[in-house]
């Protein structure tokens, strides 16, 4: 056990990096949110998709999931991450996560698929992602317990 009564999940060592803290991952997320809504907008001006409010949550629900999933599955950070110097280690810390872990982490993103709920689902994931993210020494948030203890490092 670590101070404060956590304990760190799935077998992280302290060698593997430090754990990156909440300010730079959501930096890293917002850089992330931008190239998505970016190739949302290239995405709608290329297709005859009306720019309602489903096929607002089918783009930025689905199109963040791919995008994190497979950047975090297949590379083991995403362009935002390695902007910011930070990867995602699977649990053990091995260099990345497996598909299926990366899927799992970021299946909160797919929420705003839900028409007219999806949104305020996304924001309530979000807010228990941060405090978890703040509560934990390990600087694990939920997302990362659910994925069976990856963990987000800088170096």
């Amino acid at each position: 056990m670590t101070s404060g009564g956590y304990a760190p999940t799935g077998g992280y060592s302290p060698a593997a990096g430090q754990p990156a803290g909440l300010l730079v991952r959501w930096l890293a997320r917002a850089i992330d949110g931008i190239i998505v809504v970016l190739g949302a907008i290239v995405l709608h001006l290329t297709t005859d998709l009306e720019f309602s409010l489903l096929v607002t949550g089918l783009f930025t629900g689905a199109l963040m999931f791919l995008y994190f999933f497979v950047l975090e599955g297949f590379v083991g950070a995403t362009l935002g991450k390695k902007l910011l110097g930070l990867r995602v280690l699977a649990p053990g810390g091995a260099a990345k996560p497996t598909p299926v872990q990366a899927a799992i982490r970021n299946c909160w993103t797919l929420l705003p698929i839900i028409p007219y709920l999806g949104g305020l689902l996304g924001v309530v994931a979000i807010i228990v992602i941060a405090v978890t993210i703040n509560g934990s020494p390990t600087r694990q948030g939920k997302h990362d317990d659910l994925a069976g203890g990856t963990i987000v490092v800088k170096g």
